[in-house]
């Protein structure tokens, strides 16, 4: 089943956009939450910050998060690849009486 592709006012550091995507609103509701609470959490530790810097952090954070879960999954499909072979391996022989 396609998923219709729909618009979202969200309103992120005091500033409306209009999203379009195709999840639901249940999501890009929480990703908004999300974001006001990055960009308060960066407010209050650096008042000086710009809204254009404090995006540009945001965005670096996530694409880290997304890079260091991209390498977590790799390296867990590298063991799950791993594993077969080696429960074959270690497996022993059923033991027959003679």
């Amino acid at each position: 089943m396609t998923e219709q592709t729909h618009r979202f006012k969200a309103v992120i550091a005091g500033k409306t956009y209009t999203i379009v995507g195709q999840t639901s609103d249940e999501h890009m509701r929480a990703v908004t939450e999300v974001l006001n609470q990055q960009f308060t959490q960066l407010k209050q530790l650096s008042p000086n910050l710009s809204k254009e810097d404090a995006a540009i952090l945001m965005a670096f954070n996530a694409v880290s998060d997304q890079l260091k879960m991209a390498s977590t999954a790799d390296v867990a499909a590298s063991q799950a690849a791993e594993t077969p072979d080696t429960a074959a391996s270690s497996a022993s022989a059923p033991e027959t009486e003679e």
